[in-house]
C-alpha cells in the first residue's frame, strides 16, 4: 500500500502577489502581475512586458539579516522566503542558527530552469574581465551553483535529509514536487519541502526574445499580454518568481494535528524522446499523453473523475495542441471535458518557478473550491472552439472541486503531470 502524502504548508512569490492570501485574491479576481519594463525597452527587446514580484527587495530585507542578504540573489531570494511562510504555514518554526539540532527526516528539493544568471552577468563576468577577481567575494560560488537555492533553504530550516537543487526547463517546479512525493512515498524521508524559482533578468530572458517565441504585440498593454488558449496570442510573457510546498507523509502530519490543504494522488514524469515530431522546442504529443495517462493510473482515478486541469499552456501555438492531447489522454471530448485554465494568464512564464507556483493555485483552488479565471482568453482558438465553455472566463465557486491534473511541458520534450485531491479524512 503507498504512503499517503499531503500537502501542510505552502508559500508563494508571484509577480500579481506575495503570501497565500494575497495570491488567492488575486487568483480570484484575475488580476495580472505582468507591468512593462523600462530596462527591456533600454535594451532593445521585443517584448518589454514581464511578470515580476513587486517590492520584493523590501521583502527580503524584512526576512533575511545583513550576513544572509550577501548571498541571497532574485532567484535563491524568492525561493528562500517562499520557503520560510511555506515552513511557518506547515506549523514550524525557523530553528535558530545557534542550535545544533538537524531534522534529519525533512529534505528540500528546490530547482531552477536557469538560476542566477544575473549574478553571472552584473558580477562574475564583468569583474573577472576586469581583472578584479578578488573582488568578487567569498560568497559568489553559492549564488551561482545551481543548488545554492536548496542549500540555502537547507540551512534556513536545518533539514537534514535529501537537500538538491533539480533543474529540467518549464518542467522543473512540477518536478520538484513529483521527486519529493515518491521520496516520501518510498520511506526515505517524512517531509520534504518541493518547488522552484526563477530571477528577474533580461540575461535569462534575451535568448527567448531572440527566438521570437515572446509576446511582443502588447508592451502597450501589459495585462493583455499573457493570452493562453486565445486566437490572438502571440507567445508567451517571461515571468518570475518562486514557491515552495511542505509535502508530508500523512500518518506524521495527522499525528502533529496539522493541517491538511490537499492530497498528492498522482505523478509522472517522462520525455518524449525528441521523436515523432518532438524536438528541443516541441513536444511530443505521445509523451506527452503517456505522461497524463501515467499519472492518473499512479493516481488509482477513472479519467472521467478529473474535474479541472491547471495546464501549462503558456500562449503559444501549442495550446490548441496540449487542449486536444489533454481529451485524448483523457478520453474526454467537449461534451464532458474538464474546466481547464491557465494561471500563466496572469502571471506570465515563469520558468523553472511556473510549475511551483501553479502546484500552489491548484492547491488553493482545492482547498478553497473555486476555479480561478483564464483571462484574455475571450476569443478562444477556432482550433479549440468546441472546449470554449471548459475555460472559465470570470472566477466559479467549486466547492465540490475534488480532483485536479497540473501538467509541465518543457524545453528537451519533457512532461510531468501530477494529480492532486481533495483532502477527505
Amino acid at each position: 500500500m503507498k504512503t499517503r502524502v499531503v500537502v501542510t504548508g505552502m508559500g508563494v512569490a508571484a509577480p500579481n502577489a506575495h503570501g497565500l492570501d494575497n495570491f488567492e485574491k488575486a487568483l480570484r479576481e484575475g488580476r495580472s502581475g505582468i507591468r512593462f519594463l523600462p530596462q527591456l525597452e533600454q535594451l532593445k527587446f521585443a517584448c518589454q512586458i514581464a511578470g515580476v514580484p513587486e517590492n520584493f527587495e523590501a521583502v527580503r530585507k524584512s526576512y533575511f539579516d545583513r550576513e544572509k542578504l550577501l548571498s541571497i540573489n532574485d532567484n535563491i531570494g524568492y525561493a528562500s522566503v517562499a520557503a520560510v511562510d511555506a515552513w511557518k504555514d506547515a506549523g514550524f518554526n525557523l530553528p535558530e542558527s545557534e542550535d545544533d539540532t538537524v531534522d534529519w527526516d525533512t529534505g528540500v528539493i528546490a530547482g531552477s530552469g536557469v538560476g542566477g544568471m544575473d549574478t553571472i552577468a552584473n558580477s562574475v563576468v564583468p569583474m573577472i574581465n576586469e581583472g578584479r577577481v578578488r573582488r568578487l567575494g567569498s560568497r559568489i560560488v553559492e549564488q551561482v551553483m545551481n543548488s545554492g537555492t536548496s542549500g540555502r533553504i537547507s540551512g534556513l530550516i536545518a533539514a537534514g535529509n535529501q537537500v538538491t537543487s533539480n533543474s529540467s526547463a518549464c518542467s522543473t517546479g512540477n518536478e520538484a514536487v513529483i521527486d519529493s512525493l515518491w521520496r516520501i512515498r518510498m520511506g526515505l524521508a517524512k517531509r520534504m519541502v518541493a518547488g522552484g524559482s526563477e530571477a528577474a533578468t533580461p540575461y535569462i530572458w534575451g535568448g527567448f526574445d531572440a527566438m521570437r517565441v515572446m509576446c511582443r504585440k502588447y508592451n502597450d498593454n501589459p495585462a493583455a499580454g499573457s493570452r493562453p488558449m486565445s486566437a490572438s496570442a502571440c507567445g508567451f510573457v517571461p515571468g518570475s518568481g518562486g514557491a515552495m510546498l511542505v509535502l508530508e507523509e500523512l500518518e506524521t502530519a495527522l499525528a502533529r494535528g496539522a493541517r491538511i490543504y490537499a492530497e498528492i494522488i498522482g505523478g509522472h514524469v517522462n520525455c518524449g524522446g525528441q521523436r515523432m515530431g518532438g524536438s528541443m522546442t516541441a513536444p511530443n504529443a505521445e509523451g506527452v499523453k503517456k505522461c497524463i495517462r501515467a499519472a492518473v493510473a499512479d493516481a488509482g482515478v477513472d479519467p472521467a473523475e478529473v474535474d479541472a486541469i491547471n495546464g501549462h499552456l503558456t500562449a503559444t501555438f501549442a495550446d490548441p495542441y496540449e487542449v486536444k492531447n489533454w481529451a485524448e489522454a483523457l478520453g474526454r471530448g467537449p461534451a464532458n471535458f474538464p474546466y481547464i485554465n491557465s494561471t500563466k494568464s496572469m502571471i506570465g512564464h515563469c520558468l523553472g518557478a511556473a510549475g511551483a507556483i501553479e502546484c500552489v493555485a491548484t492547491v488553493l483552488q482545492i482547498y478553497k473550491g473555486f476555479i480561478h479565471p483564464s483571462i484574455n482568453s475571450e476569443d478562444v482558438h477556432p482550433d479549440i472552439a468546441e472546449f470554449a465553455h471548459s475555460i472559465p472566463q470570470t472566477c466559479i465557486e467549486k466547492p465540490q472541486l475534488r480532483i485536479v491534473a497540473k501538467a509541465g511541458f518543457g524545453f528537451g520534450d519533457v512532461n510531468s503531470c501530477l494529480i492532486f485531491k481533495k483532502w477527505e479524512k
